[in-house]
């Protein structure tokens, strides 16, 4: 039966059914997620360039006082809508400045929202499977390596899994009434769902809507009734979900007269459905080589699980989180635009079906190829430990030894939970990955991370600037990454080598940066202004945005 508990207490057990009971399950996943999401928050600099745009732009509403438009420096930033920058101005305002260059009260939003997607997981999950299931479950969504990273960035995909789960938990709870699995629910769960619709409009445009619509689609077309669908009061909710969304989009059509929204379609949307925007393209099939990473460690379940979910398509709350996961995965395949945060929406449902799985004592578990499977996965967690001593040598300061003792451990909990997984005690392996995760993510984020000095470009540039008296503004050819914008402040001047040389003509007070690419147009411009450039300082480091080296040198002129 698919919520038949395991029935050996032996070794490797594990007592579920009395954790997830009464107010333990959230207890238990706020300290889980305060464990995964707290370290590095404050101390990983603002990474280029999604979460660097975003931060600069709240930070411009803040210092306009216009929370209507989104602007980068000068420019219309019609990516997303306005749902992401108003919860960050809103946390900024609660415990910082704009001018402040600290970057967690712009990162709090969204780890409080993947601290709410994961107690929602669990809420919306004991409703289909049971709440065993529901918190193993949750525990493998928190402890996920890409749901940790949009945990520690200050832009829109960790808020938009709050959003999706909150509709589609409530969709769930339709579903399954229907099949006379739940009680049906009230009118306040259908509110839920359409608030859920409206607000997630207002974070990533037509993204939850979509998912929505394509699990509603697979449900009604495997069921063959659609009759469940009236409960959501579908006329009355699209106008709660407009009262939302609306009334923003109206304010920024005015604003911009239709330009936001216009660029938004042209500039945004077709791009990505029609190309490989910003070279970040891939094949269909793109996502599921990533998985094993992206999933990580709960990945060491997956192939299994999802064999067995498909031999069990028929139970109602498999083929709701199917319906979940099928149509939206292939719609993210198909899209040539390919980033490993998209399919992050279906992720909650994957869990699930992890925890469902091992909570039945699935055959398919300990299987030939399963277990071939958990050989493979442990080369993941194996390559992370070796990045814990290789990357502070290749981008840092050189060999940490406190790396080894770290690496050991990740290396070791790896192992067990593999080990765990050969031997059958499937929920004793959902404990050894999370302390995994545990031991892995606070490693990365808040010991390894913060020291790759080489990565952080930006950081070292503005302390630089820091500690070079100037007036005004700092002009930067040929180094455009927004990280800088935001370390260095909105006047900062994002250039070539003639408009350095230019501004070097206002004096001792006048401060630049020139990277190597445009040094020779920058000293061609100056010997033409009758100015002789000083070096007053020089920072070397590598862009990851771009793939390649870089070299920025300070230049000032004589007093």
């Amino acid at each position: 039966m698919l919520l038949m508990p395991q029935s050996t207490h032996g070794a490797g057990y594990v007592d579920v059914d009395r954790l997830s009971t009464g107010y333990r399950p959230y207890l238990l996943l706020s300290l889980l997620c305060l464990f995964l999401y707290l370290p590095g928050l404050a101390n990983v600099p603002p990474l280029d360039r999604d979460e660097s745009r975003f931060v600069q732009a709240t930070r411009q509403m803040l210092e306009t006082g216009d929370f209507v438009r989104i602007q980068f420096q000068k420019e219309m930033r019609a990516k997303k809508p306005v749902g992401a920058y108003w919860l960050q101005a809103a946390s900024v305002s609660a415990f910082s400045t704009p001018s402040s260059r600290e970057l967690w009260p712009y990162r709090l939003p969204s780890a409080l929202s993947a601290f709410a997607a994961v107690l929602m997981t669990f809420a919306f999950g004991r409703h289909l499977f049971g709440r065993p299931t529901a918190l193993m479950g949750a525990a493998l969504l928190a402890s996920c390596l890409i749901l940790v990273s949009e945990a520690h960035q200050g832009k829109t995909d960790a808020i938009l899994l709050a959003t999706v789960v909150a509709a589609q938990g409530a969709l769930g709870r339709f579903y399954m009434a229907a099949r006379g699995r739940a009680a049906p629910p009230g009118i306040l769960v259908a509110l839920a769902f359409w608030v859920a619709i409206g607000v997630s409009i207002l974070v990533k445009g037509p993204v939850v809507p979509a998912i929505t619509l394509l699990t509603i689609a697979a449900l009604v077309i495997a069921d063959r009734q659609a009759a469940w669908l009236v409960g959501l009061r579908p006329f009355f909710g699209v106008m709660v979900a407009a009262s939302v969304a609306a009334p923003w989009f109206v304010a920024i059509s005015q604003a911009t007269g239709g330009a936001f929204l216009g660029e938004a379609v042209k500039g945004d949307l077709l791009p990505k459905l029609l190309g490989a925007q910003e070279s970040h393209g891939g094949l269909p099939g793109t996502y599921l080589a990533l998985a094993a990473v992206t999933l990580w460690p709960g990945s060491l379940l997956l192939w299994p699980a999802l064999i067995r979910s498909w031999r069990e398509r028929l139970v109602p709350e498999v083929r709701f989180c199917l319906a979940w996961i099928i149509p939206a995965w292939i719609m993210f395949e198909l899209v040539p635009t390919k980033l490993p945060h998209y399919v992050l929406p279906t992720f909650p449902a994957i869990a699930l079906l992890l925890a469902a799985a091992v909570t039945a004592a699935a055959a398919v578990l300990s299987s030939r190829g399963a277990r071939i499977w958990y050989g493979v996965w442990c080369l993941v967690g194996l390559v992370l430990a070796a990045a814990v001593i290789i990357a502070p040598m290749q981008f840092g300061a050189g060999f940490a030894l406190i790396s080894v003792p770290s690496a050991a451990f990740i290396a070791g909990t790896t192992l067990m939970a593999s080990w765990l997984a050969f031997k059958g005690r499937f929920r004793a392996v959902i404990v050894a990955l999370v302390v995994t995760a545990v031991t892995a993510f606070q490693v990365v984020f808040e010991g390894v991370l913060p020291q790759l000095d080489a990565l952080w470009l930006s950081r070292a540039t503005a302390a630089l600037v820091a500690e070079r008296p100037h007036k005004g503004a700092v002009v930067v050819a040929g180094y455009a990454e927004p990280s800088l914008v935001f370390l260095l402040g909105t006047d900062t001047v994002l250039g070539s080598g003639a408009d350095a040389a230019d501004h070097l003509r206002l004096g001792p007070t006048a401060l630049v940066l020139v990277a190597d690419r445009e040094e020779e147009a920058f000293l061609a411009a100056s010997v033409a202004n009758n100015v002789r450039p000083v070096v007053v300082g020089m920072v070397k480091g590598f862009n990851y945005s771009r793939g390649k080296p870089v070299r920025l040198t300070a230049f000032a002129v004589e007093g």
